[in-house]
């Protein structure tokens, strides 16, 4: 520490920077992973389930719905939890928790105990991306924002990518019970990491240099207590902007859970694929989702850069993607060629996740300290529209085919892009003052 003091303050500046905030990133992209690995394992399991337990199509509708509702009731008071008590010991409660409930799908029996498990099970999950989005508030620089946000949803959608296949082989080999204690066991070794490793702010981080320190605190204007004791509600109510973002991510979660909770059943039974086959191709159009999460981000931040116009730079990706989305589902939902709906899906994937990093650069843009509590509004409305999607599906089904479930898809992309016009990135909340709008 004596010979830190000692050495100039000019010559302190000079020293490179170090990269702790890219650590705690790749951790931010692992937790996505395992997020997304955890919430899909069922949609994958779901055929070797329905056979063995009797489960009706509108049966695991309601039961994949648990999750969702779970998922969305409990998005603000969770995302509250991270800003009040910091995300370092947030993440690590409701990893945990959510983890010990995957693990926990394996022991139902029947529908109802596996509608409780998966409630249960979802309200650890709500507070995945509005707490890791806080997490990232203190450490990610304003121009790395979207790449940020991109990333780790590409991280999610990864993980998504992996697990079909990954799923097939451990219940082909295990069963469908031990395969939730294994990715249950997942979760729980990433909170113990976390919980080592982590810190709510930069400067409370061994590992931080002076130069790094600097870096972020000049760029998002100075070091900050680690908590919110305050969560300015009133001013985050009366943002217009996040009323419209939160009524485009309802149409954004509607469609991602079609292909995250059906698009395997749909394969099967309307596609006629192959178990092995189903698994292949539900992970090729996850990976259009990989590439769609990592460019969106990048392409959004580049802009921004080259412009200066933050609102456009977010807009243009985010509408491109929507109308891209919107105009790949009916052709991959018409065509008679089951190949030709596999790579159509996988760009609709791709475009519908253009949207996603800049969705939520948004709450850091307008939110700051206070993005985890503005983050969990919009994700609280996107995972509403998460929740009703399933049990509407079945139904739609049952009543009228499955081409009906994506052209309301589609229809839905074209909304979101539309309201779009109306978000405003830089339309910043202040914390005691009336929001600017």
């Amino acid at each position: 520490m004596l010979r830190t003091q000692n050495v100039p303050a000019a010559a302190r500046r000079q020293t490179h920077p170090t990269h702790v905030r890219h650590i705690v990133l790749g951790l931010t992209v692992a937790a996505y992973m395992i997020t997304y690995m955890d919430r899909v394992v069922i949609s994958n399991a779901a055929p070797v389930i329905q056979r063995e337990l009797g489960f009706s199509l509108v049966t695991m509708g309601w039961i994949l719905s648990a999750f969702r509702w779970g998922y969305a009731w409990f998005q603000v008071p969770v995302g509250w939890l991270g800003d009040r008590i910091g995300p370092r010991k947030a993440l690590t409660l409701i990893v945990s928790w959510w983890s010990v409930f995957t693990s926990a799908t394996g022991l139902a029996w029947n529908a109802a105990s596996m509608l409780v498990v998966r409630f249960l099970f979802g309200i650890g999950e709500s507070g995945a991306f509005p707490i890791a989005t806080r997490s990232l508030s203190r450490w990610m620089l304003p121009s790395e924002r979207g790449f940020a946000q991109g990333i780790t949803h590409a991280g999610s959608r990864l993980g998504a990518a992996l697990t079909p296949a990954l799923v097939v082989y451990l219940v082909a080999a295990h069963g469908w019970r031990l395969t939730f204690v294994f990715f249950g066991a997942l979760g729980l070794a990433w909170a113990a990491v976390w919980f080592w490793y982590y810190r709510d702010t930069p400067a409370l981080h061994g590992s931080v240099n002076e130069a790094e320190r600097d870096l972020i605190h000049t760029a998002i204007g100075g070091a900050r207590p680690a908590t919110s004791r305050h969560v300015p509600w009133r001013a985050i109510l009366s943002s217009s902007t996040l009323w419209v973002v939160s009524m485009m991510y309802f149409c954004y979660g509607y469609c991602l859970s079609i292909y995250l909770d059906w698009f395997p059943t749909y394969l099967r039974q309307q596609r006629h694929f192959a178990l092995k086959e189903m698994g292949l191709f539900m992970s090729l159009t996850l990976a259009g989702g990989i590439l769609g999460d990592a460019a969106g981000g990048m392409t959004s931040d580049y802009l921004a850069r080259r412009s200066g116009n933050l609102k456009m730079a977010r807009r243009v990706v985010a509408m491109t993607g929507f109308l891209l989305a919107g105009a790949a589902i009916v052709p991959a939902t018409l065509t008679a060629s089951p190949m030709m709906c596999v790579w159509l899906s996988c760009f609709a994937m791709f475009a519908l996740e253009l949207t996603v990093g800049v969705s939520w650069a948004i709450p850091l843009d307008i939110g700051a300290d206070f993005a985890g509590s503005v983050s969990a509004v919009m994700n609280t409305w996107g995972n509403i529209g998460g929740a009703i999607s399933p049990t509407v599906l079945a139904y739609l089904v049952r009543g009228y085919g499955w081409d009906v479930p994506f052209v309301v898809a589609a229809s839905l992309c074209v909304v979101a892009a539309l309201l779009f016009l109306k978000i405003d990135a830089t339309r910043r909340i202040q914390a005691g003052a009336a929001p600017v709008q």
